[in-house]
């Protein structure tokens, strides 16, 4: 991914804007916004948005980037990483990105079967064991429940698209379990629905695809993410357990005050020690902490269709596998209009908050209001950065609409 001439940066210093650009492309360029089609008059819109959520006290700051053909045409960093100390949000800010872990787990899963060491048309029982005889609750009440058997084994495909029926109540991860003792946890708890029948979103289950890679891979899940796609993909602050030096630009996390006026800090719920503390378990579902910058090459990888830089990551056929509706009929998602592809959510029907974008744009969202979208049709990218706790609806958030618009807006007919 390139760097526009219009490094388009809200930041407080010189040393803020060289950090940004450095974290996009060792090699900037020079292009010209125009030249990809971009209005550069109209990219200050999109800062501009942002800042009016941060005066009205919605978020204490935010970071967005957009792109478009491969290259950045704006980076931009409004508002507080710290509200207390007032430290301004700058570019290589890192932020908690929740949810929007599960599409990087499930890339690493297709990574797998383009080297046919498993297949998502599997059954879980043929890596995990602990998965044979499951139980699927036919009746539950008060005082009593009825199980029986499934019609079938739950697969691949159906962890990666939320159709298992495995439990969402299962205990999350914490310092304590493995990904293989919280795996096991899953397995014993009898089935909710019959496999595929249904959508529910299912942490569960994108964590059992991490402890799958494990077994294939032979290697931990937090060292094959590192070695097969943040390392090669320079994603250098990527990490479920950031270091000292990152921890402190991890920006903190608010929600609303108690007193319903302004924001208050609020503690990250995966959390179960410092947050250096490599204890905890690297959770496949939502562990990542990472910056705008680093998703974005993520994401111009997809875009590409598996390559960036002149290397290979993933087939052609498998990004378009994986960013594909993928769950027909079901009612899918957290806002209208919306499918599921394999571990990326698929826009089918833009609608909404989705309105702006064009049918097959894929990405996630993450609990604390991170967003990341790839649009295929226009060949942009989005990337929303914000840490706020308790939004009614982080993917049908009005900021994430704002942000859209505005990225969209400046695109020229």
């Amino acid at each position: 991914m390139k760097t526009s001439a219009l490094r388009q940066i809200v930041a407080f210093s010189p040393l803020a804007l060289l950090l940004a650009t450095r974290l996009i492309s060792a090699t900037a360029s020079a292009a010209d916004p125009a030249s990809v089609g971009i209005d550069a008059a109209k990219l200050p819109a999109i800062p501009a948005k942002m800042q009016s959520f941060v005066s009205n006290h919605v978020v204490s700051g935010a970071v967005t980037l957009v792109a478009r053909k491969g290259e950045v045409v704006s980076l931009a960093a409004v508002g507080y990483a710290d509200l207390e100390k007032r430290e301004p949000m700058r570019a290589d800010h890192l932020f908690w990105i929740a949810s929007m872990t599960k599409p990087i787990t499930a890339t690493a899963v297709l990574m797998l079967q383009d080297e046919g060491k498993l297949s998502v048309e599997d059954p879980v029982e043929k890596y995990l064991p602990e998965f044979k005889d499951q139980w699927l609750v036919t009746e539950k009440s008060k005082d009593r429940i009825v199980v029986q058997r499934p019609a079938r084994k739950i697969t691949l495909r159906d962890l990666l698209t939320h159709t298992s029926g495995l439990t969402s109540s299962a205990p999350e991860a914490g310092r304590d379990l493995s990904l293989a003792e919280l795996t096991l946890t899953y397995a014993l708890q009898p089935l909710q629905f019959e496999p595929g029948s249904k959508w529910s979103y299912c942490n569960p289950g994108i964590n059992t695809l991490g402890r799958i890679i494990e077994v294939v891979s032979g290697e931990k899940f937090s060292d094959f993410l590192d070695r097969r796609l943040f390392v090669p993909l320079g994603m250098k602050d990527t990490t479920f357990w950031p270091t000292e030096e990152q921890a402190r630009r991890v920006a903190k996390a608010y929600g609303p005050a108690p007193d319903g006026q302004g924001l208050a800090e609020t503690p990250v719920f995966i959390l179960k020690g410092p947050l250096t503390s490599r204890a905890r378990t690297p959770i496949p579902a939502g562990g990542l902490y990472s910056t705008a910058a680093d998703l974005a090459r993520l994401y111009q990888m997809v875009l590409n269709g598996g390559t960036l830089d002149g290397r290979r990551y993933v087939s052609a056929a498998s990004v378009k596998l994986m960013t594909s509706p993928q769950t027909g009929d079901l009612k899918a998602g957290f806002t209208e209009g919306m499918s599921l592809g394999l571990g990326w959510q698929v826009v089918r029907q833009p609608v909404g908050v989705t309105a702006m974008l064009a049918p097959g744009t894929h990405g996630h969202g993450g609990a604390f209001g991170t967003q990341g979208w790839i649009d295929p049709a226009k060949e942009m990218v989005f990337v929303l950065m914000i840490q706020r706790a308790k939004l009614p609806n982080s993917d049908g958030a009005e900021i994430r609409r704002a942000f859209q618009e505005a990225a969209v807006a400046a695109l020229k007919n």
